[in-house]
């Protein structure tokens, strides 16, 4: 790789690390036909998990941070005062054919900056995705970053070359879209959303190719005064609406030269962690926006415990729950019990009464679930003050636990 090149890679793999919205799961899996040896390090290259718990590495670059927009949290805005660069198409070819023939990545995540107008944008970036697929073969993942300004036909053909489309919804509230990026309308937003959901809809039906792992997006946690409860009511009508396969919570990071208008510090990581957690709940264990918010403390998750404990916490008189008899869903609602976990105990109870040594077994979460369960040996004493059992549940980050 030459040094103009290189140069290119440094400043456009930079400018791209802020977007989190680049996982590859749900994409079906494609055999390589190139051999190649190598490691998966190196400039641009990001790491992301399928479901299934395979790592996978990605090509994570912008076209340009060059960019007719100014939005203000954003580090790659007009009036930005940063190193700037453009790939040609050719160059965004070469770097990914070249990375995936080493086997430095099985995968590229492209996104960029408006240049020239939306049209001429995505057209470059669908040109990427096109040549890739057709004159080089390349059979590895592509995610593309859509506009939304842009022509519909244009998204239309990008999602016949990529995997995956994602428009970046930004910030969760449209007073909030309007305060920090006037230039962005939240309605061709959304329109764009609909309109991908559609044809996603519609490829799946008539099982052809169009974006096969969906769309997802971005929303930015932090920069505004939007509380938890906002952006997960925003985030549930994204995922009932337009079939979202997922949504990404980035925190705001100060960047040099801000407005005055943003924050000046960041928002506790953790926060983005339990949007998370709250996020996994609603997706994957029944759970409703407002039954999540209703558990939070003035709009805002509690930070010391995971969102699913909260819960737990304040509807105290729904446990603890017969192990042995409670249905499925509400098992699920147990803390300290994951999905895979409540399956193994109501798939053991159909030939044996558990007891707690029996559900021991099946979780690693007994800990958290002891005080809401009952089995055939175990029940809970009388009713704990509230307090009490939060403060004895608290778990260090670094104990806790996504799926539970």
């Amino acid at each position: 790789m030459d040094e103009k090149l290189s140069r290119k890679l440094r400043i456009l793999a930079d400018a791209a690390k802020y977007d989190a919205s680049c996982s590859s799961s749900g994409a079906p899996g494609r055999k390589a036909d190139i051999d190649g040896l190598g490691s998966t390090t190196g400039a641009g290259i990001c790491h992301a998990y399928t479901p299934d718990g395979r790592c996978v590495s990605l090509l994570k670059i912008l076209l340009t941070n060059y960019c007719l927009f100014d939005c203000a949290y954003c580090v790659n805005r007009r009036s930005s005062n940063v190193r700037r660069a453009k790939f040609s198409v050719d160059e965004v070819v070469t770097l990914t054919v070249e990375f995936y023939k080493r086997n430095y990545i099985e995968g590229l995540f492209l996104s960029s900056g408006i240049i020239r107008s939306p049209d001429y944008t995505m057209e470059q970036m669908l040109l990427a995705a096109k040549k890739l697929r057709r004159d080089h073969g390349f059979r590895g993942y592509i995610h593309l970053k859509t506009i939304p300004e842009a022509s519909p036909w244009l998204i239309e053909e990008a999602g016949l070359w990529a995997d995956r489309l994602s428009i970046n919804l930004e910030l969760p509230t449209e007073k909030s879209l309007e305060r920090l990026a006037p230039e962005k309308d939240g309605a061709s937003i959304e329109g764009a959303m609909a309109q991908m959901s559609e044809r996603i809809e519609e490829a799946r039906q008539e099982r052809r190719h169009f974006s096969p792992a969906g769309q997802t997006t971005q929303v930015i946690v932090g920069a505004d005064d939007t509380t938890d409860a906002q952006v997960l009511r925003t985030s549930a009508k994204l995922y009932s609406h337009y079939a979202m396969k997922r949504v990404y919570y980035s925190a705001f990071s100060p960047i040099p030269d801000s407005s005055a208008i943003l924050p000046l510090k960041p928002p506790p990581l953790m926060r983005e962690n339990r949007l998370y957690q709250a996020d996994w709940l609603m997706r994957y264990y029944g759970f409703q926006a407002e039954e999540i918010a209703a558990s939070s403390d003035r709009g805002m998750l509690d930070l010391d415990i995971d969102p699913k404990l909260a819960w737990a916490l304040r509807n105290r008189h729904l446990f603890p729950v017969d192990v042995n008899r409670a249905e499925r869903e509400i098992l699920l609602r147990v803390p300290g019990l994951g999905a895979r976990a409540v399956d193994k105990i109501v798939a053991a109870r159909r030939h044996t009464t558990l007891r707690l040594k029996d559900v021991a077994r099946l979780t690693s979460g007994l800990r958290r679930a002891k005080a809401f369960l009952i089995a055939a040996d175990h029940h809970p004493k009388a009713k704990l003050d509230r307090q009490d059992l939060r403060e004895r549940l608290i778990e260090k980050p670094q104990q806790l636990s996504l799926f539970a």
